[in-house]
């Protein structure tokens, strides 16, 4: 019989395995040149001079070098392509349920696998941060076939320390290390628990630190959600239990009214924390645990593709 680490690592290798190659063929037929259009390089680094052409901006025009040939020359640079991507996952107790055999983690790791593997297919760096009400995992950016699945090991089987979320105490530690500008992906349900008698919430503090975050960032908010978060089943009455905190609660499903104001309400959410993004210029898209996430990443990066060019 084999020792049960022998079993697990058996796991890990098959799971990967599969994420990999389901990654790769979605990467070749459908993401990457969308990917590629998404974001812009780093900077721009100036390529060579050449002759004037018609049709050229005149402000490209190097005068020191028109003046010693005596006719127009005009500058050319060059989009440095070269792009630092870090995944910033919430990996708190609440993304580990799922109405369905598929958890909110199990789809935001296959999120986070299908960007890393896109990112490496463009030759960009990738990082990967997991966090929970405390920074669990950091592994710097870096380039290469054996960093990605590292990362995707990290993603699927890290054994959490802590049971709570605290979405400030991952982005502080990023503002922190990332010294250098990267596209963060910031994957959660941003499910914010609240204080009860302090001045600033939770969610208060948490805007704040994702406003630093986009000025120092190119930040993309990605949220998942279970299906059965947004509508109640009419299941009659079912106790609930909080995963983090282990609070329980009878509640009728049953009720249309409360059924009502639970949709209502859950909706009025999900808009207030849109409208609280876009405030701050913040991109973000929305999936659930039964929703085809690689179409959503596409249509993503085809409408930021297309506004870029704009």
């Amino acid at each position: 019989m084999e020792e049960p680490d022998q079993e697990f690592t058996r796991e890990i290798l098959r799971k990967v395995r599969q994420i990999e190659i389901r990654s790769n063929r979605l990467v070749s037929e459908a993401l990457a040149g969308s990917y590629h259009s998404a974001f812009k390089g780093q900077g721009i680094d100036f390529e060579e001079v050449r002759e004037y052409q018609p049709g050229d901006e005149v402000r490209s025009i190097d005068w020191n070098v028109t003046a010693k040939m005596g006719f127009p020359f005009v500058k050319q640079y060059r989009e440095e392509r070269e792009l630092t991507i870090l995944l910033a996952i919430d990996v708190s107790k609440s993304t580990q349920w799922g109405s369905t055999h598929r958890s909110k983690r199990d789809k935001l790791a296959e999120l986070g696998a299908l960007l890393a593997f896109s990112a490496n297919r463009n030759g960009d760096k990738i990082g990967l941060l997991l966090f929970s009400d405390q920074v669990e995992k950091f592994l710097p950016p870096a380039k290469g076939q054996k960093h990605v699945l590292r990362v995707l090991r990290e993603i699927l089987f890290h054994q959490n320390h802590g049971r709570g979320t605290d979405l400030n105490e991952g982005l502080r530690f990023l503002n922190r290390v990332m010294r250098r500008r990267a596209v963060v992906f910031l994957m959660s349900d941003f499910i914010i628990p609240e204080y009860d008698s302090e001045e600033e919430t939770r969610e208060d503090l948490f805007l704040k630190e994702l406003a630093t975050t986009r000025r120092k960032h190119d930040l993309v908010c990605c949220q998942v959600h279970d299906s059965m978060e947004k509508e109640l089943p009419s299941v009659g009455r079912v106790i609930f239990e909080d995963s983090e905190t282990g609070e329980t609660k009878l509640i009728n499903t049953s009720d249309k009214r409360f059924q009502s104001r639970y949709k209502t309400y859950t909706k009025d959410i999900q808009e207030s924390f849109a409208r609280q993004l876009r405030r701050r210029g913040i991109d973000n898209f929305e999936f659930s645990t039964s929703s085809d996430y690689a179409k959503t990443l596409q249509e993503f990066f085809n409408t930021r593709g297309n506004r870029i060019k704009r």
